[in-house]
């Protein structure tokens, strides 16, 4: 094996055969082209692990056994980024949002043992409790890292439980895995991590707008908790309307490329659950700022809008490259005098996340 190897957790030109095997593969471990050749010739990895869109529960009714199940997109940027490299002893940790990934080193460290210190330098996160996943992906980039130079063959899906991730929806921790578009099937009564019903690509022409809100901060913690248990019941019909839609309108479209279609299922799926969410959140999004800039999007026509689970981060669709930086340079000029609010083109990503082992 080469001095580096560098793993991407999917490709976006696979075909369905590879995607099968790919998966299959993965099943194993984070690194599995590195099981029972890492070890002490190992000596750093560095994870890019992709931030991800979740579109909406589809079923928060909750009577058919299976609870959260969910629709989402991995996307190109933000990202995380770190490099987690062998030390003489200790654990030592610097960086964006260190502390918390420190945590993480040291509970897998407690759990598993190590040969050696480490020093874990995180270069880039993405921004925290903005509805993109930031936990998640810092999460099992460290966990990936991890199991690359101590135990490359841990199953991840075990990694990601000891870390308190996927505790409610997979999208972030298939995100990580696959990428794509991912329709997750929730958690049943004997659920890890729960098992994806669906993956497709994102065409390459789509560009997703996202909507910033440095003044806000999304839902999180005991507070999400709370708030999920306050919540009145889904009506049973409302889930039905919405799984129907997913499967007849939203998954087809995906396939056939037609982001408008697509965009108006989101659209669908982000009012119903916006407005059942509003009594914890202050309406059908968190934060007023991006509201405004979502109401301007609907007038203006965009069905594909939303905000991204607890937001504040709010999205919009859209068919292609030209169309969407139009439309960044005309809400960026809309609203110039909204310090808080700022506004970037990204791509669907169709890859997992990028692991390079040294």
């Amino acid at each position: 094996m080469d001095e580096a190897t560098t793993t991407t957790v999917e490709t976006a030109a696979s075909t369905l055969g590879h995607d099968r095997a790919m998966l299959r593969t993965l099943a194993r471990g984070f690194v599995p082209d590195r099981a029972g050749h890492a070890g002490a010739a190992a000596r750093e990895v560095r994870v890019v692990a992709p931030a991800r869109l979740h579109f909406g529960f589809l079923d928060l009714n909750f009577g058919l056994g299976r609870k959260f199940v969910g629709l989402g997109m991995a996307i190109d940027a933000p990202a995380t980024a770190l490099t987690l490299a062998r030390a003489e002893a200790g654990l030592r940790t610097e960086g964006a949002d260190a502390a918390r990934a420190h945590a993480h080193l040291e509970r897998l460290v407690a759990e598993h043992g190590a040969r050696t210190g480490f020093r874990l330098v995180v270069a880039e996160t993405i921004p925290p409790h903005a509805g993109l996943g930031s936990g998640t992906q810092l999460a099992l980039a460290v966990a990936a890292a991890f199991a690359a130079l101590e135990c490359p063959a841990a199953e991840a899906t075990g990694l990601a439980r000891e870390l308190g991730r996927a505790e409610r929806s997979g999208i972030g921790f298939s995100a990580f895995r696959t990428g794509g578009v991912v329709l997750d099937g929730g958690r049943g009564p004997a659920t890890e991590v729960p098992p994806v019903i669906a993956r497709l690509p994102v065409p390459d022409e789509w560009r997703i707008l996202l909507v910033f809100d440095a003044a806000h901060v999304g839902m999180h913690g005991e507070a999400e908790t709370a708030a999920f248990a306050a919540l009145p019941p889904f009506p049973a019909e409302a889930s039905a309307a919405l799984c129907r839609l997913v499967l007849v309108r939203a998954l087809p479209a995906l396939a056939e490329g037609d982001a408008s279609a697509f965009g108006s299922v989101v659209g669908e799926i982000q009012a119903r659950v916006g407005d059942h969410f509003a009594p914890a959140q202050g309406g059908r999004y968190a934060s007023p700022a991006v509201t405004e800039v979502l109401a301007w999007l609907a007038a203006e026509g965009h069905q594909g809008i939303g905000q991204t689970s607890w937001g504040p981060t709010g999205f919009c669709i859209l068919a292609d490259a030209a169309a969407a930086e139009r439309l960044a340079a005309a809400a960026r000029r809309r609203y110039a005098g909204h310090p808080a609010l700022s506004f970037a083109v990204v791509r669907g990503r169709n890859a997992g996340a990028r692991i390079t082992v040294r």
